[in-house]
């Protein structure tokens, strides 16, 4: 049975979340958590706690077994980019977009 849990809103580049999400996929969410443990990425504690949340839901809501459950999907969709400004020479201005991200994770049994 797919369990998932989502992040929205993150405050992180969504093509930076998806270089760690790509380490975790098909993977067992004990290996999905050491690994994201010792990835030295901002993305990585991001995914760490969503993965977490999946693991909850599982457990709690649909009373799966943690040991059986993999790590069956992980999506990063961009989010709303917030929109600032730089000062530069000569009184312009350049536009700074800080993107966000959706995480997504989808755990499942084996």
């Amino acid at each position: 049975m797919e369990v998932k849990a989502k992040a929205n809103y993150q405050r992180i580049s969504p093509q930076k979340a998806r270089l760690v999400a790509q380490n975790i996929k098909g993977k067992s969410v004990e290996d999905a958590l050491n690994t994201l443990k010792f990835t030295p990425k901002k993305a990585a504690s991001m995914l760490a706690k969503v993965l977490n949340s999946a693991m909850s839901n599982a457990e709690q809501n649909y009373s799966l077994d943690l040991d059986d459950l993999y790590v069956k999907h992980v999506q990063i969709d961009g989010g709303p980019s917030w929109k600032r400004i730089r000062p530069r020479a000569m009184g312009r201005a350049t536009r700074i977009l800080k993107r966000t991200s959706h995480i997504t994770v989808i755990v499942d049994e084996l």
